[in-house]
């Protein structure tokens, strides 16, 4: 099993990122830190489209 984690800071900004690198990593489990996206912001169905589910905690404001 791989594991992974990733100080996205602000996952939206990033997102074209974050796909690139789990498509190259293939990690089983990505913890990501510093989403900094409510929950309604966070790309749910972006994440689905290449293989990975998740489980989120959005927060309304950060440092």
């Amino acid at each position: 099993m791989k594991l992974a984690t990733f100080n996205i800071n602000n996952i939206n900004s990033r997102l074209e990122n974050l796909l690139a690198w789990l498509a190259k990593a293939k990690p089983d489990v990505v913890c990501l830190q510093e989403l900094k996206a409510r929950d309604m912001q966070f790309p749910q169905t972006r994440l689905a489209k290449a293989g990975y589910g998740a489980v989120w905690k959005g927060e309304p404001t950060w440092n």
